[in-house]
């Protein structure tokens, strides 16, 4: 099952790294982000990803096709031009990268990888985001239901801490980053039936509006609800924390 990566967008809200380099190849402990999310699918078998490039994707493409370069020690002769490799680094991954425009949107950047899906299942995610997600549960959740389509719905923490309290106002406990209004959220981790391409018009279909909204309709969608780790990069504050996460040997989505 080919897995495909939404690694097109702008990344405005991370401007400040963004304005060099698309977002997911935002580096997380010195590998793009966009990797660490290769390496979660990767960890449960499925090595045959589809990346859908648009910002930069030149970026992305010069990244994979010199990865040895990137990830080995080399010895480079000048005199004849040949490069030698020591101490290899590589993965065993199938990596087809799709330039699908600058300035489409998710759903048409879907469609336009609808050559190369074969007409099979496949799953889909974004390119900026990691989780602790069983992917092969997700998959076997997928076969056992028969629809469309399967979203990984998630929780994601409130933004602030919160304080705990009785009804007189003292206080008992503080809470860091409690879970949110307890609302289920779409984080990304789809599969999906090559039906769902006949949702999509084009090249202006955002994926999570008519797409998803037609598919609910027509009840083909179904939730699986993931209760461990999550979180978007979003920001510049999301990109330090998951570095510290790294850094700290505490990342709970490296599963490999």
């Amino acid at each position: 099952m080919k897995v495909l990566l939404l690694a097109g967008g702008f990344g405005t809200r991370i401007s400040e790294e963004s304005n060099l380099k698309p977002k997911p190849m935002i580096e997380i402990g010195g590998m793009p982000i966009l990797w660490h999310i290769m390496k979660i699918y990767s960890s449960y078998g499925f090595n045959d990803f589809v990346i859908l490039c648009g910002y930069k994707g030149y970026y992305i493409k010069e990244y994979f096709a010199n990865y040895f370069l990137h990830r080995s020690d080399v010895t480079i002769n000048l005199e004849d031009n040949s490069l030698e490799v020591h101490k290899t680094f590589s993965e065993n991954w199938k990596i087809t990268l799709i330039d699908t425009g600058l300035n489409t949107m998710t759903g048409g950047r879907v469609k336009r990888a609808k050559d190369y899906i074969n007409n099979e299942p496949f799953m889909l995610t974004y390119g900026d985001g990691v989780s602790n997600v069983n992917v092969k549960e997700l998959v076997d959740f997928h076969k056992s239901h028969g629809k469309h389509m399967t979203v990984t719905t998630v929780q994601p923490d409130g933004r602030f801490g919160a304080i705990e309290m009785n009804d007189e106002g003292s206080v008992s406990k503080f809470l860091e980053k409690p879970k949110g209004d307890g609302g289920w959220i779409n984080g990304g981790f789809f599969v999906c039936q090559p039906e769902v391409i006949d949702y999509i018009e084009n090249d202006s279909t955002i994926f999570e509006k008519d797409p998803m909204e037609n598919l609910a309709k027509d009840s083909q969608i179904m939730a699986y609800k993931h209760d461990g780790f999550w979180k978007p990069m979003d920001t510049l504050r999301d990109k330090n924390q998951l570095s510290g996460m790294w850094e700290n040997d505490k990342a709970p989505w490296k599963i490999w």
